[in-house]
């Protein structure tokens, strides 16, 4: 009684002082959050360290909104406005020789009358339309693209120079070669006064934002940070994980609160797209800005999905190799189903031979070397995405099933003697 008596005075009093574990799993706790919070900022400076460092995927982005038929129906419209203004009816028909008029009337539809300025804004916005829609734009479009990508700037803080400038919180593109153009056809349809119009500089809003100057800092010092943001996320989750006592779960909580975190980037970004657009003036084309946000997000998109992915991934593959009653029952569900397809082909008279023996032996090695294998391939896949993380894993599922298969017990028949001895 004495001893217990004094146990439990020892117990007692060292109720009041945190406990070593206690401490750690808090700091443990911290590092994980933090590394959590990190993530969609690594994913953001990896969207901007790429469109900034690599041309050829700054011009893969922006190369298809050539053909997107608003960009092509907004170029048009800046366009015929820029040459519309520069016009002069009156003047240009008081000029027109009397054998032309048959020609111009042609070319208008017959109307010469008071319809003309409508009928001449239809005929060169019908000839603004095809240049838009052709090679000559799409050549313009890109070379401009590929010329001006010294920073990205041109995209964001309009910054560079070039083809691509920023003016009152705008990143615009200049359709001088456009216009230039639309006057060619003008005048080879019988527009012969169209070639004595100056030279024509209008804008084409890419991007618009009154927050462009933040939007610039931001970007600014996501750029910097460039990939050792991700590194230093990764690291901190997993100081984290091997800090707790508990270090499989700690694993599952950080690779979930990595893929949520990553997740409200996702939803954000769509989010801020309705507000960005309803925030636009009326004169800019709608779905030419909506095709231009999605094209300078599309990568950003695509690694939040890629993360998500890789979080939820990971996470399983954790829960279900732990000790769990329910990832236990995952197990033996996944081991008896393999052992029913194992019976079934002995019972068929397939054998696996000295194979079955050697990957018994060595069946903890060869399952970390295709883990290791998996990982390597995610690690030098170029972009990889969320479909190639889930392919991935798939693959490495269907090998782990193999190797289940291959390392089952053998059969009480293997085993049998083949004589029965006197």
């Amino acid at each position: 009684m004495e001893a217990l008596r004094a146990r439990v005075a020892a117990l007692e009093s060292k109720r009041g002082r945190p406990s070593r574990h206690r401490v750690t799993s808090l700091v443990a706790a911290v590092l994980i959050v933090v590394g959590c919070m990190l993530a969609p900022l690594s994913v953001v400076a990896v969207w901007a360290a790429d469109q900034v460092g690599d041309t050829d995927r700054y011009v893969d982005t922006v190369a298809p909104l050539a053909s997107n038929p608003d960009v092509q129906n907004a170029v048009a419209d800046r366009a015929t406005d820029a040459l519309m203004t520069r016009i002069d009816l009156p003047a240009r028909l008081a000029d027109l020789v009397p054998e032309d008029r048959p020609r111009l009337r042609k070319a208008l539809g017959g109307k010469l009358g008071d319809s003309l300025e409508g009928a001449v804004r239809g005929f060169v916005r019908d000839k603004a339309r095809q240049v838009a829609a052709s090679d000559v734009f799409t050549t313009v479009w890109i070379e401009a693209n590929r010329q001006i990508h010294s920073t990205l700037d041109k995209a964001l803080t309009g910054g560079g120079g070039g083809a691509v400038q920023l003016k009152n919180d705008s990143v615009t593109l200049d359709l001088g070669p456009i216009v230039e153009r639309v006057k060619k056809r003008l005048v080879d349809a019988g527009m012969t006064f169209a070639g004595r119009i100056p030279s024509v500089h209008t804008d084409f809003t890419v991007f618009r934002s009154e927050q462009i100057g933040k939007i610039k800092t931001y970007v600014r010092l996501l750029q910097l940070a460039g990939t050792w943001l991700p590194v230093l996320a990764v690291l901190l989750v997993a100081a984290g994980v091997l800090l707790s006592v508990r270090r499989r779960r700690a694993l599952v909580a950080g690779c979930l609160g990595v893929a949520v975190a990553t997740g409200v980037l996702g939803i954000g970004l769509r989010v801020f797209r309705v507000i960005y657009l309803d925030r636009l003036p009326a004169d800019v084309s709608q779905g030419a800005a909506g095709a231009v946000y999605d094209a300078l997000t599309h990568f950003l998109l695509t690694t939040v999905r890629m993360v998500v992915a890789l979080g939820i991934v990971i996470a399983l593959g954790a829960w279900l190799s732990g000790p769990g009653r329910h990832a236990g029952l995952v197990r033996r569900l996944w081991s008896s189903g393999i052992g029913a397809l194992r019976d079934t082909a002995d019972s068929a008279g397939l054998r696996t031979g000295p194979v079955g023996p050697f990957v018994r032996r060595h069946r903890a090695w060869i399952t970390w070397i295709l883990v290791a294998v998996a990982l390597l391939v995610y690690l030098l896949w170029s972009y990889p995405t969320g479909w190639v993380v889930v392919g991935i894993a798939l693959c490495l599922l269907f090998l782990l099933a193999v190797v289940e298969f291959l390392a089952a017990p053998a059969s009480a028949s293997e085993h049998a003697p083949t004589e029965v001895p006197p």
